[in-house]
């Protein structure tokens, strides 16, 4: 049996959320073990699955381009799963995970896939931020798990778009401009979502779409009549789904929003946070500065 869909990419959130609260290595870890799941609304409507708390949401993309919460007051950024007990780590969620290892999980988003699955996400904090954690947890022997849907798919290789990118090497940018770090990791696209969740075989079959279908995902799922039928019924479940994620945080930055003129210590010196943004406060210079200027 045959049966042809199409998901939304918030729809398309819902149902990878839903099969990858349930793999076997997240459930033993929510069990057994640790999970630390990093901001994204992807990966957000994983730690809703999982405790029912949504995540605040720092970097997204709009029609304006790269850019972050006007307010991040509200909620977690990051959350970490003790056996199933929610855990506030924003504060020190790069030295956390020393005491991961094997059994845990670590749960992420992507903002660009290839063909060969291969993932990366983008960074405007200096030096990547908490992404940069990812890859020492796989050291660590922590199953790393990447949250994508096929709406991120590039049409190049992850080499290439790394290279092309760089926070420090954009002149003007809509939004802040952003680097990217190549992830670690098994990634998990919807068609591979709703294999997990049936036993049907799920292929694209071609992708975008109009009035609110933008970025959507058309695919065929076959197999076995009660199989597909079971597949069809999840799908019906996600349909409608919206993004999630802390309301407050959903209001994007702009002009003198906090980040606007947030600087950081890096090597001695205060590097702007967010560089080469055409929407920041006009007469921030873009420099590195060795005392920070003063902002209105």
């Amino acid at each position: 049996m045959k049966a042809q869909a199409t998901l939304t990419a918030h729809e398309a959130k819902k149902l990878i959320a839903k099969a990858v609260a349930h793999m076997p290595a997240t459930q033993a870890a929510l069990r057994n073990g640790k999970i630390f799941i990093k901001c994204g609304t992807t990966a957000s409507a994983v730690a809703e699955e999982l405790s029912a708390v949504p995540l605040c949401i720092s970097g997204r993309i709009t029609p304006q381009g790269t850019k972050t919460a006007h307010s991040k007051d509200k909620g977690m950024l990051h959350m970490l799963l003790d056996k199933g007990e929610v855990r506030q780590v924003d504060a020190h969620q790069e030295g956390f995970g020393v005491d991961m290892g094997r059994g845990d999980v670590a749960i992420i988003g992507a903002n660009a896939l290839d063909i060969h699955k291969r993932t990366a996400i983008m960074v405007a904090a200096p030096m990547g931020g908490s992404a940069r954690v990812f890859p020492g947890l796989q050291a660590n022997g922590v199953t790393i798990i990447v949250v994508v849907g096929w709406e991120k798919l590039i049409p190049c290789s992850i080499e290439e778009a790394v290279s092309a990118a760089g926070r420090e090497s954009v002149d003007l940018s809509m939004g802040s401009g952003v680097g990217l770090i190549p992830l670690p990791g098994t990634a998990v696209t919807e068609t591979d979502a709703i294999e997990m969740l049936a036993g049907v075989k799920a292929t694209v079959i071609g992708a975008g779409g109009v009035f609110g279908a933008e970025g959507s995902t058309t695919f065929v799922m076959e197999g076995e009549p009660a199989e597909v039928k079971k597949a069809w019924e999840l799908i019906q479940g996600v349909k409608g789904a919206a993004p999630s994620g802390i309301a407050e945080s959903m209001v994007e930055c702009h002009a003198k929003s906090p980040a606007c003129s947030k600087y950081v210590e890096a090597a001695g010196v205060r590097v702007l946070f967010h560089r080469a943004c055409v929407y920041r406060q006009p007469g921030l210079p873009d420099l590195v500065f060795s005392e920070a200027p003063s902002v209105v």
